[in-house]
């Protein structure tokens, strides 16, 4: 599997993006748009999204240094390789989330349930952080319209 480095995610060559459900801009970094694709890690998050059957919503993938030092993140962060993803978890069980993660290969996840999203990455085999709350339901009720009175 190759890396390719872009100074930015507009300089990607379209017909060389091949994950479907993810742009080149929404795995660049935030704060530069410039763009690391490991093609390991977009194929496991890609096969991760096949496998749940709905979208995920990437916070953070591909950190620059300077980006990745400006948010705080570890010196030797998985972001800075682009082989890290941190997921919102607005539509998703965690616990399901994880199971399908762990089974496409990923294998570090930091939980961070206050601020709603999981992180996952290509490794070592590691975990942090304060694991979710159970949900009695996976996901909140849809409640049906309401239809408007007319006077």
């Amino acid at each position: 599997m190759t890396t390719m480095t872009y100074k930015h995610w507009r300089d990607v060559p379209q017909r060389s993006w091949r994950w479907k459900d993810f742009s080149p801009a929404e795995i660049a970094c935030r704060g530069s748009g410039s763009l690391r694709i490991n093609e390991e890690a977009l194929d496991k998050l890609q096969a991760l999204r096949d496998r749940l059957g709905k979208p995920l919503i990437v916070r953070s993938a591909y950190r620059s240094p300077a980006h990745n030092r400006a948010v705080g993140g570890a010196a030797r962060s998985k972001h800075l390789d682009g082989t890290a993803f941190d997921i919102a978890m607005t539509n998703h069980d965690p616990v399901a989330f994880e199971a399908a993660a762990r089974a496409v290969g990923f294998k570090g996840f930091g939980f961070y349930p206050r601020s709603g999203f999981m992180h996952i990455d290509l490794g070592p085999a590691r975990q942090w952080g304060e694991r979710f709350p159970v949900r009695e339901a996976a996901f909140a009720m849809e409640t049906p319209p309401a239809r408007e009175a007319l006077a």
